[in-house]
């Protein structure tokens, strides 16, 4: 495969709400670009991006896959990326490689949820855009409709750059209005140049002012042309269309149909004409390393500039093995090249360099800034490392993953997935680093966390048919615990004599309640020899074991503290186990007295979603025994804050969904622990006892 210069490359993420039509409309940009000989097609499985055997069950992207292509000397790098709530967060790294964002509409829904929250990240990257109004052959397709949800729900700078020609059954054609010229298309995607039809010509001349308006509003003297003539020459329009877009002050629209081709090639060449490249890009800023106070260093899309590259997606292939997809963002590359990650402090061997199409790795002798490489089987690389030359070190901002909003515990079904779970999951992991898994250390469950319960499905499918792990998910257990409310002095004794020598150990301690988050505190207060020095930390030991299974539920008790008063032994019988027996006793015959009750873990909540719906919102936090604790505005948007117990938010990502429709995504991290109400706690120390938490109390 050729070497691009880094002008001639075009890098765009696809992106939009799921089933828009992306991963169809990049399958037949490719055929119709003669980057594939077979036609992909969505509904057969077989497109070029959607390879993976979930992806094309479920006909739905599941994670970003890349693909290129070469139309008129150009190489355009296409990043298909998930448009469902679940997965949307994939499309964050695709938009932070990307030079633009290709968005995709559905013609017959218009804007929808998806598209949303794409666009809300290319902001977040400050990504140039173009869209594209997909589906325009299917019933009820309407280029009008849903150009008019796009700009109320967006920008007036919005500009359709072709308008179609029929509707629904009927689309064949479109009007290119920056040519002003028509163009007929056969069942090949060939375009045949046409007239301008007459229908429709006034729609048409007024799409072309807006274009015209918007061109001369981006620069003062185009401006000031604007005001003498009333319009632009055509000098002035062209060459400027790219500067608007760069800037992000102009997103041209394209009609088309994926499944009929009709209107791609304009689309293609709007691209190469229009959609900026990798050196139109600001300068990257990094730092020299990892140090906090390492300075600030800037790279360049240019190949004269050192080597640099940020590695933004990890494929964990069951052949090739760990292949590192990368953007090359200042100087050139050869294969088997030695670089430093910067990251890791590690230098890598890169070995042969490749141009992904789907899962198949194209190879390439070098590649120039700008351009997107993967590299098979590195040592030491993962998602979010930087490479570079070793002489000229920069460490990239790694992309921030939002908080798994779902979490499951995971449960291997047999003794030799429990072996090979941990290897798998790392692998995928590696693939999707929004995924999180670790063991609580109190459940101790394996807690699986996702943004969905979707993505947390489609990983344990995954763990199946990939990896031959099979585990059944349960809704993880709530880490309650537990704690005292009054002060006792109790006495422990315990006595045993069955011939020979026997067991002593008495002992009188205070047990007195802490602030919450104070732990467990033990104070020896004995003056003289009631009981020996060696054996008082057994008395605490004993106390310390039998708190750990808690006073009322089998939870652990926390934030109290126990006071050594008194005691006595016997010199023959006393030893260590004795004295740990009657620490026990002590605890048991405490919690009769000290008015136990349970805790539970309070989340600090954050919802974002939009105005409108802020009041359900709050409705619904409320019944979740939620204390509100503010709002806040953030542009359309309003940010909802409240502490809510942990076990009333398990299932709050469904019921979201429903109050949103999916337009609301919330974070939360723990708070505190607070008093369980005493209804609630009656309910929690039932269900330990059916589970069988509760203990049967021990003969020592």
């Amino acid at each position: 495969m050729k070497v691009y210069p880094t002008n001639q490359i075009r890098n765009l993420a696809c992106i939009g709400h799921g089933h828009s039509g992306k991963t169809q409309l990049i399958s037949s940009l490719l055929h119709l670009a003669g980057a594939t000989q077979r036609w992909g097609k969505v509904d057969e499985g077989t497109t070029t991006t959607d390879y993976e055997e979930d992806s094309i069950a479920r006909k739905i992207t599941l994670n970003t896959a890349l693909a290129h292509c070469e139309w008129r000397e150009h190489k355009i790098n296409f990043i298909d990326t998930p448009g469902f709530s679940a997965f949307v967060p994939h499309a964050r790294p695709a938009l932070r490689v990307s030079d633009c964002a290709l968005v995709v509409v559905d013609g017959v829904s218009g804007v929808e949820v998806g598209t949303e929250k794409t666009w809300a990240y290319a902001n977040e990257f400050i990504t140039p855009r173009v869209m594209v109004i997909n589906k325009l052959d299917k019933e009820r397709a309407n280029y009008g409709a849903a150009l008019d949800s796009a700009r109320r729900t967006f920008s007036r700078a919005i500009v359709p750059f072709t308008l179609p020609i029929g509707q629904e059954a009927n689309f064949r054609g479109v009007v290119d209005i920056v040519h002003m010229k028509a163009y007929e298309f056969d069942e090949n995607g060939k375009a045949r140049e046409i007239d301008i039809p007459a229908t429709g010509r006034d729609v048409v001349d007024k799409e072309r002012e807006r274009l015209i308006e918007i061109i001369a509003e981006s620069d003062d003297a185009l401006m000031e042309k604007y005001f003498e003539s009333g319009t632009l020459p055509e000098e002035d329009i062209i060459p400027n269309i790219s500067k608007a877009i760069a800037a992000s002050r102009l997103c041209p629209v394209f009609a088309v149909s994926a499944a009929t081709l009709v209107g791609l090639s304009a689309l293609l060449d709007g691209i190469v004409d229009y959609a900026p490249a990798p050196d139109a890009h600001e300068a990257e800023r990094g730092k020299a390393s990892l140090e906090t106070d390492a300075e600030e260093v800037t790279r360049g899309y240019h190949p004269e500039e050192p080597f640099s590259a940020y590695v933004f997606r990890t494929v964990a292939d069951p052949f090739a093995g760990r292949i590192n997809v990368m953007k090359v963002i200042s100087g050139h590359v050869k294969s088997d090249a030695t670089v430093q990650n910067t990251t890791r402090g590690a230098q890598e061997r890169l070995g042969a360099l490749h141009s992904m199409q789907g899962k198949q790795l194209d190879k390439i002798d070098e590649a120039n800034a700008g351009d997107i490489i993967a590299c098979v089987k590195l040592r030491e690389t993962q998602t979010g490392d930087t490479l570079s030359d070793k002489a000229a070190p920069i460490v990239y901002h790694p992309i921030e993953y939002p908080e798994a909003a779902i979490s499951f515990s995971i449960e291997p079904k047999s003794r030799q997935d429990e072996e090979k779970i941990s290897t798998a999951l790392h692998k995928i992991l590696e693939e999707d680093p929004s995924l999180r898994f670790a063991r609580d250390a109190q459940t101790k469950e394996f807690l699986l966390s996702g943004s969905g319960q979707l993505h947390v499905e489609t990983v344990v499918e995954k763990l199946k048919n990939r990896y031959h792990v099979e585990v059944a998910l349960h809704p993880p257990k709530v880490p309650y615990k537990e704690t005292i409310t009054a002060r006792a002095e109790v006495q422990g004794r315990h006595k045993k004599q069955t011939g020979g020598r026997g067991q002593f150990g008495d002992c009188k301690v205070v047990f007195e309640p802490l602030g919450r988050g104070e732990g467990f505190v033990f104070e020896d207060k004995i003056f003289g020899g009631s009981v020996p020095q060696q054996f008082r930390p057994a008395i605490e030991k004993g106390i310390i074991e039998a708190a750990s299974h808690g006073a009322l539920a089998g939870y652990p008790l926390v934030d109290f503290k126990v006071t050594l008063v008194d005691g006595s032994y016997h010199n023959v019988d006393s030893d260590e186990h004795s004295f740990r027996a009657a620490g026990r006793k002590a605890f048991r015959n405490a919690v009769e007295k000290v008015k136990p009750t349970i805790l539970e873990p309070i989340m600090h909540v954050e919802v974002v979603a939009p105005v409108e719906c802020s009041g359900d919102i709050m409705g619904d936090l409320n019944s979740r025994r939620g204390r509100m604790e503010g709002m806040e505005t953030s542009g359309k948007n309003q940010v909802v804050k409240a502490r809510v117990p942990m076990s009333e938010m398990l299932d709050y990502q469904s019921k979201l969904n429903s109050i949103t429709a999916a337009r609301g995504s919330y974070h939360m991290e723990f708070s505190h622990y607070d008093p369980v109400p005493g209804q609630i706690a009656q309910k929690i120390v039932e269900q330990s006892r059916a589970e069988g938490r509760i203990r049967a109390e021990e003969e020592d």
